[in-house]
Formats: C-alpha cells, sequence, structure tokens
C-alpha cells in the first residue's frame, strides 16, 4: 500500500515522501496517528497545495521540542519500586511510568513518547529514550529504587549489589568483633580464675609452713 508521509517517519523516509507500506501498518499507525495519507492523486495534490503549511507547522512543532528537550536531555528521575534484596522489581517499570515522574517535575510527556528498549525488572539506573518530535529525540535516567536513600546512593554510582556487599562485610565485620570481644573475655575470666587458683595454692602451703 502507498502512503504519502506528512511528516518525517524513523525507517520510512521524510515529509512528501510516498512510500510502500504493509496495509495494517497504514491503517493501525500511520493513517490513525495523521502522519500519512493514501497516496491517491487527490491526496498528492492536497499535500502539494498544503506543504508550505505543513513545513512551518513541522518547524515551530519541532523548535518547540528542541527547547524541551535541551532540558530534558541528561535528566535523572527517581521511580520507587519494591524489590526482592537481590534487585528484581516486583513488576516492572513502564513507559507510563516513566512519563508520569517526568510530568511530576515540569516535564509534559505521554507515555508514548517514551521508548524503553529493554524491560525493566530490576533496581539501577536505566537509560531511556524520550522522542518529543520525528526529528528530536533525547534521553533520560530512570533511577529505580527501593527508597529515597537507596536511590541518592544509586545517583552516586554505586550498585544495588555493591550495597549488598557492603552491608554483607559490614555484618560480617561487627560479628567477628563480637566473637573478638567473647574471646577476651574467656581469656581474661580464665586468667582471673587461675590467679585465684594460684593464690589458694600459695595460702595453703603457708598454713602448711
Amino acid at each position: 500500500m502507498q502512503v504519502i508521509l506528512l511528516e518525517r517517519v524513523a525507517k520510512l523516509g521524510q515529509m512528501g515522501d510516498i512510500v510502500d507500506v504493509k496495509p495494517g501498518f497504514a491503517r493501525n499507525y500511520l493513517l490513525l496517528q495523521g502522519k500519512a495519507l493514501t497516496a491517491s492523486k487527490e491526496n498528492i495534490a492536497q499535500f502539494e497545495e498544503q506543504k508550505a503549511q505543513l513545513e512551518a507547522r513541522n518547524l515551530e512543532t519541532k523548535g518547540e521540542a528542541e527547547a524541551l528537550g535541551a532540558r530534558l536531555d541528561g535528566q535523572q528521575f527517581v521511580v520507587i519500586r519494591q524489590a526482592s534484596d537481590g534487585g528484581n522489581l516486583y513488576g516492572s517499570v513502564t513507559t507510563r511510568d516513566a512519563a508520569v515522574v517526568a510530568t511530576e517535575e515540569g516535564f509534559s510527556l505521554d507515555r508514548k513518547q517514551v521508548i524503553i528498549r529493554q524491560p525493566i525488572k530490576e533496581l539501577g539506573l536505566h537509560e531511556v529514550e524520550v522522542h518529543l518530535h520525528p526529528e528530536v529525540m533525547v534521553t533520560m535516567t530512570l533511577n529505580v529504587a527501593r527508597s529515597p536513600e537507596e536511590a541518592e546512593l544509586q545517583a552516586s554510582g554505586k550498585s544495588i549489589q555493591e550495597l549488598a556487599a557492603e552491608e554483607e562485610a559490614q555484618a560480617e565485620f561487627e560479628i567477628a568483633e563480637l566473637f573478638d570481644d567473647i574471646g577476651a573475655a574467656a581469656d581474661e575470666d580464665e586468667a582471673i580464675a587461675e590467679a585465684v587458683e594460684a593464690g589458694s595454692d600459695e595460702a595453703d602451703e603457708d598454713k602448711q609452713d
């Protein structure tokens, strides 16, 4: 099926290009979203009449997207989720979650603008794409953590695995210290007992004399 593109579409073409696509893709996405028209003589003629207006509108929306992208690119947003001690989430972080946290911080996003290439199913820092315009794409980072404190540590560069290893090492150190204290106390008790026994023996010897 042939369509004429009303805007740039990744991997298809630029505004005004006439391209061949599968009928389902055309009906369910390109035509439905207003990104293209069927390439009939009437529609091609209509596009040529409106081309200057469409290009002007495209430049305007592109400028707005670039202004938002300049502020959004590289931003990091905290997403609080429950997870196991090993860092696996009870569920996953979705494009809707990403859009919501960004919007709460003053960046108006729609979930359809967010692309998550790999499912987010564990704690940590995850980079996602944001398509603000057919010609404007930026990235932002989702800091997925169990608490704001954990998110702060992850932002400083520590992974959940490193944090768990540090906590385990600290626990082992405290246990070792505890056993050392117990051992030292036992040694002290033994020394006192020996001293008492030695004193008792000396007293017995004095009595015999």
